[in-house]
């Protein structure tokens, strides 16, 4: 289960980082966790698993990917999710601030 977390979080991380422009791979990198934790948390709905488990369950992924979500976007700055949320399709300048 430790591997399928890593795996899941280290696979995003390297596709946004090569596919996305540099301010944008903070706010969607947070937002691909954010799913992914929904994701889990759905998963976790549907598979019911003893609750005295020692093992890491479903559950524990989400945290984990929540988490992670919330440290990428605390580091990103505002501007930059608004950039993410905003048409994408459009002209930009060449010269930056």
């Amino acid at each position: 289960m430790l591997t399928l977390f890593g795996l899941l979080t280290a696979l995003p991380a390297v596709l946004a980082l090569h596919l996305l422009e540099p301010e944008l791979v903070l706010p969607g990198f947070s937002v691909l966790l954010f799913v992914e934790a929904g994701f889990a948390v759905i998963a976790a709905r549907l598979i019911h698993l003893p609750d005295n488990s020692d093992d890491i369950t479903l559950w524990d992924l989400a945290g984990g990917f929540t988490l992670i979500g919330c440290a990428a976007a605390m580091f990103g700055e505002p501007d930059q999710a608004a950039l993410l949320l905003t048409e994408q399709g459009g002209l930009r300048p060449s010269s930056r601030p």
